[in-house]
């Protein structure tokens, strides 16, 4: 039985393995020297549990490198790290020289969506980590969001639940980085609009141990609170300007003219009394002495 290729879907779908070249550097691993292999610029992965990469390292001691990494040919001879990093780093631990490595033909872009694309599909990336490949793939490489989740093989929706959690707060990516809060717990956190009110649930999760439904109904409630209170709002809002309609109707019926009533919303405003001769003025003065009497 042949072997499955070992690098997955995702990077085939971004580069031409059917061609003759390219094809055989991607199915025949080399041997290089891991001194000769310089570090990614473009590896969104910024946390290696050491303890895991201990455990990676000893297996290697044991077995060997099963799945070569993935380098590209600078112009100084030396190799770029594309992706396989872990096994890299795991692999000097274990004290090799030589690593192997399929060795690629990939521009600073290609070379960026190969990268992004194999480390969310291969690597256990947290849901920040994967949130900021999504947007870095997304922006950097001018994908549509329809064209990433192909790339990557995920839902549209998946996709978008991602690159939501970069509208959170600052300390609530944090908390969803070192795993404090799950993935469904930042879902039900984004559909709050007012960071101090996310905050304020966040905090609350982590001192009650929430779940993630206990959440849920928490900002449901919290939506139906607000929603009442808008309503509320608005009627009192068109309750006072039915009032100053009645008002003015009062002043016109008691002057005998059509008063002009303006008032905005911060209560600023003015009546004006029109006359059209010297008659009606005395009138509208002879009413006024009256209503101050």
């Amino acid at each position: 039985m042949a072997k499955k290729n070992a690098l997955g879907r995702g990077l085939d779908a971004l580069i031409d393995t059917n061609s003759g070249s390219n094809n055989e550097r991607q199915r025949e691993a080399n041997e290089i020297a891991i001194n000769k292999i310089e570090a990614n610029p473009f590896q969104p992965r910024t946390n290696f549990d050491e303890e895991a990469l201990q455990e990676l390292s000893d297996s290697i001691k044991e077995l060997g490198v099963i799945q070569p990494i993935t380098v590209r040919v600078l112009e100084n001879g030396n190799y770029q790290l594309i992706s396989g990093e872990r096994r890299l780093r795991a692999s000097k631990l274990a004290g090799l020289k030589k690593i192997p490595a399929y060795i690629r033909l990939a521009d600073d872009q290609g070379m960026l969506e190969m990268a992004l694309v194999e480390n969310i599909q291969r690597e256990d990336l947290n849901a920040i980590e994967v949130a900021i490949s999504y947007q870095r793939l997304m922006e950097e490489c001018k994908l549509t969001q329809e064209a990433l989740s192909q790339r990557v093989g995920k839902k549209r929706s998946t996709v978008s639940n991602y690159t939501r959690l970069l509208n959170l707060s600052a300390k609530i990516q944090l908390g969803i980085k070192e795993e404090k809060i799950s993935m469904g717990h930042a879902r039900a956190l984004i559909s709050v609009k007012e960071e101090e009110t996310q905050l304020m649930i966040y905090d609350q999760i982590l001192k009650y141990d929430f779940s993630v439904r206990r959440v849920e109904d928490i900002i449901r409630e919290l939506n139906n609170e607000a929603k009442k209170e808008s309503k509320l709002a608005k009627r009192k809002v068109h309750a006072t300007a039915e009032d100053y309609e009645q008002l003015q109707n009062h002043l016109s019926n008691c002057f005998a003219t059509n008063v002009g009533f303006k008032r905005n919303a911060k209560g600023n405003g003015r009546i004006t009394i029109p006359f059209k001769n010297d008659d009606e003025l005395e009138r509208i003065i002879l009413i006024l002495d009256k209503l101050n009497t």
